[in-house]
C-alpha cells in the first residue's frame, strides 16, 4: 500500500513538473543581454538558425513556438515578465531584427496582435 502511495506522489510530481518550463535559466540577466550587441546577436543568430546556441539559447528556441501559441501558459512569472521586457526592447531598439524574428516565429501575425496590448506597444508589424 505504501508503495502505491509513494508511486502516485512521484507520478503527480513528474506530471506537475512537465506542466511548466524549466526555471533553470530564470536567473539570466536579461538587461545585460539586451544592452550588449554581442550577447543579443548571439541569441538572435541562434533563434534565426544563423549561429550556434548556448544551452539556454537552445532551450529558448525549443520552447518559443509553444510559448507563443499558449500565451506562455507553462512560463514562470520570471519568464513571462522577461518575455514582455525582451519584446518591448527589441521592438523599440532593434526593429529590423524584430521583423525577422516575427516573420520566422509569427508569420501570420497571430500572436503579436494577440499580445500587443500586453507588451504595451504600438509598433508596426511586418
Amino acid at each position: 500500500m505504501k508503495f502505491i502511495i509513494v508511486a502516485s506522489l512521484v507520478l503527480i510530481a513528474v506530471v506537475s513538473a512537465q506542466d511548466k518550463y524549466t526555471t533553470k535559466y530564470d536567473g539570466i540577466n536579461i538587461e545585460e543581454i539586451l544592452k550588449s550587441d554581442r550577447l543579443f546577436n548571439n541569441y538572435y543568430k541562434c533563434l534565426m538558425d544563423e549561429g550556434p546556441c548556448t544551452p539556454d539559447g537552445k532551450e529558448l528556441k525549443k520552447i518559443l513556438p509553444e510559448a507563443l501559441q499558449t500565451d506562455c501558459a507553462k512560463c514562470s512569472e520570471t519568464q513571462r515578465s522577461g518575455a514582455i521586457a525582451v519584446v518591448n526592447n527589441v521592438i523599440e531598439n532593434r526593429p529590423e531584427q524584430w521583423k525577422k524574428l516575427q516573420a520566422k516565429y509569427d508569420p501570420e501575425n497571430i500572436y503579436f496582435e494577440k499580445y500587443r496590448s500586453e507588451v504595451g506597444t504600438t509598433a508596426s508589424t511586418v
